[in-house]
């Protein structure tokens, strides 16, 4: 009996070592987060920093002094939080060969991307939240983009910062700008695969007929066919049915910082412009960047059901020559 006591002793303490790893951490509010609840639990959360640029990493950030009262406003992002881990946004984003033709900037395969996370230092066991320099919608959207990433191979514990390190220091919270040391390799996992966030040209081409809800993340010009950007795109227009949902009305300007709407606004928005906030959809763009924030929004901020990212958008479905529509057709 004794024997099986100092058994069970050794298997619990087992388990004690083990649980802070696995459920340390603050508990997110949801999945957009702001600077100053951030500021409160930063030890509790693991920081990514995304960015295609990480020279501003170890660049002050500038800003405006009034001569009069001396209050300074953020006029230039720089720097980065305390503590966050360094994520370059072209490497989470691949080149795979698809009816013989090179598409670029979709999703990498499960071992591909762990290697990346465990690469930049991302353990497992915390919740993790996302940022960027969020002075562009580009930037908030590269964020949204990894998260989807992150979502996709089955992270649970996930959030945006709203505004980035815009807003971060706008809020007035200070930055650091020493280079990120060598790091230790991360243990974060990749533990799921959820196909039904991602749709692929076979599953666009079955939404179109069956008259499934698309969103087109696009500016209005190339939803339009306006005009476009080759060589990602090699035909003008939108697909079939789409509806467009562009990024001036994603987001709004705090300052220096893009932030998002509210989800009742959203609702008023996404009702304009003759998007249904509850129905399936598959969002699209150029190349799966833009869709990641439309992507982001009508999932995660207002908790639709089935919404899928078509990573290859209109490069890959132009690339194979797939028809669109424009404003001649």
């Amino acid at each position: 009996m004794n024997k099986l006591i100092r058994s069970l002793a050794v298997y619990l303490l087992g388990v004690a070592v083990m649980l802070p790893e696995i459920s340390a951490g603050a508990s997110l509010p949801g999945p957009v987060v702001d600077a100053k609840w951030l500021n409160a639990h930063k030890s509790e959360v693991i920081i990514v920093d995304v960015r295609d640029d990480l020279s501003g990493w170890v660049i002050a950030p500038r800003f405006i002094e009034d001569e009069k009262t001396g209050l300074k406003t953020l006029s230039e992002v720089g720097g980065h939080i305390e503590g966050a881990l360094a994520l370059d946004f072209g490497q989470v984003r691949a080149s795979k060969s698809i009816e013989g033709k090179k598409i670029d900037k979709l999703l990498p395969g499960k071992a591909e991307v762990q290697e990346l996370f465990q690469a930049a230092g991302i353990n497992r066991g915390r919740p993790i939240v996302i940022t960027s320099p969020g002075e562009a919608i580009d930037q908030i959207e590269a964020a949204a983009r990894v998260y989807w990433t992150f979502k996709y191979y089955g992270a649970e514990q996930l959030a945006l910062l709203d505004g980035g390190n815009a807003a971060w220091l706008s809020a007035g919270f200070p930055v650091s700008t020493s280079a990120q040391g060598k790091l230790a390799r991360g243990s974060w996992e990749a533990t799921a695969e959820r196909r039904e966030m991602l749709a692929e040209a076979a599953d666009v081409e079955l939404a179109i007929k069956n008259k499934v809800q698309i969103v087109d993340a696009r500016p209005l010009p190339q939803y339009l066919g306006l005009f476009y950007k080759k060589p990602s795109v090699s035909a003008g227009g939108h697909l079939e049915g789409a509806r467009n949902f562009p990024g001036d009305v994603r987001f709004r300007s705090s300052g220096v910082a893009q932030v998002f709407l509210t989800a009742e606004e959203y609702r008023g928005v996404l009702k304009a412009t003759g998007i249904a906030a509850q129905a399936p959809t598959v969002t699209y763009c150029n190349t799966g960047h833009m869709a990641s924030g439309a992507w982001f929004i009508q999932s995660e901020i207002l908790g639709t059901k089935n919404v899928r990212l078509y990573d290859g958008s209109m490069h890959e479905w132009t690339t194979l020559g797939k028809p669109v529509v424009g404003l001649g057709g």
